[in-house]
């Protein structure tokens, strides 16, 4: 596409309230290098509702921008179209994991093994991976909450901004309901049950782990789940259906270890003895399926959606004589 050479007027969306405006340029044209933003800026060829303003500006729905023409310095700086993928093979991983999407949100199942987010020593995560599913007007989906690495199953996306605030204040009001599937190790003597323990982060060898703290040790945090056991194969193995009712890192595997039945597969939570011996033909990879969510839906209603077990959880549960149909989705 070529740069447009005439002052456009643009509109500010309702979803882009509150955007600083050097961000609003950087969403519209990602091409526009951050000088010569400045530069159309402290000449007053960029204005905001007729009069001047500054890259740190916040915009305000329905106010109008004036975009000047471009010409050099905004080549390559037109509003991407939502059919240019910038990565195809990215493109195609997403279009293989989505689940659901509306004009509001996407619903992936992640795969175990690839990561959120990047860090230290990840090259390849979902965050990067988005980049290649901006919308037309150049907007990125985003993150409104994490699973772990290792962990399969649902992860929610939003399409646009104020998506992303509704569903983060969902999230953080625990207006949702998330449920996990995990193979442990042992059966449970209660079928059912509150865990509630405070959690603190600590740093070793072998990276972050969390650890169960009394009330009150600094940097601590309050951790609530619920389990309820749903099979099991003999003494050995069994299959619980697992809520977080607060959010914690680890949160689910700390509590699975913490009453004496820690996920199969865990590197980090899982101690095997002298008496436990991996079943043949089972893998060595965390057994934590994240299966469904409950959330309200930015685009109106709820949001209800169900993943499909990874394949290595399907081994096992076919392995082990698990049927998936013993679970009460309700």
């Amino acid at each position: 596409m070529s740069a447009h050479r005439t002052v456009e007027q643009k509109k500010v969306a309702a979803d882009e309230a509150g955007m600083r405006l050097d961000r609003w340029f950087k969403l519209h044209y990602p091409g526009l290098s951050f000088g010569a933003l400045q530069k159309f800026l402290r000449s007053g060829q960029i204005r905001l509702d007729g009069g001047r303003a500054k890259s740190d500006t916040r915009v305000e729905a329905g106010q109008v921008i004036r975009v000047p023409p471009l010409g050099v310095d905004g080549k390559n700086s037109t509003p991407l179209d939502r059919h240019v993928i910038r990565n195809k093979q990215d493109a195609d991983v997403l279009a293989q994991m989505l689940l659901y999407e509306d004009n509001k949100v996407f619903v992936f199942n992640k795969p175990a093994g690839l990561a959120v987010q990047g860090g230290s020593g990840v090259t390849r995560h979902v965050d990067g991976m988005l980049e290649a599913w901006r919308s037309k007007r150049g907007e990125k989906p985003r993150l409104v909450h994490r699973i772990d690495r290792e962990t399969s199953g649902i992860l929610v996306v939003a399409r646009t901004r104020s998506a992303a605030q509704a569903l983060t204040a969902s999230f953080r009001e625990r207006d949702t309901r998330k449920t996990y599937w995990a193979l442990v190790r042992g059966v449970p003597r209660k079928k059912q049950d509150r865990i509630s323990t405070w959690l603190v982060k600590e740093t070793g060898p072998n990276g972050d782990r969390m650890r169960v703290c009394d009330h009150g040790e600094p940097d601590s945090d309050h951790a609530v789940s619920y389990y309820r056991l749903i099979d099991k194969a003999g003494r050995g193995i069994s299959w619980l259906e697992m809520e977080p009712h607060t959010g914690r890192t680890h949160q689910l595997r700390v509590h699975a270890a913490y009453i004496g039945h820690p996920i199969i597969g865990d590197p980090k939570y899982f101690h095997a003895d002298d008496n436990w011996v991996l079943p043949g033909g089972m893998q060595n990879r965390l057994h934590l399926h994240a299966r469904r969510i409950r959330i309200p839906n930015p685009s109106g209603g709820v949001l209800d959606v169900t993943a499909p077990l990874p394949p290595h959880m399907v081994q096992s549960f076919n392995l082990l004589g698990l049927d998936e149909e013993m679970a009460d989705d309700n």
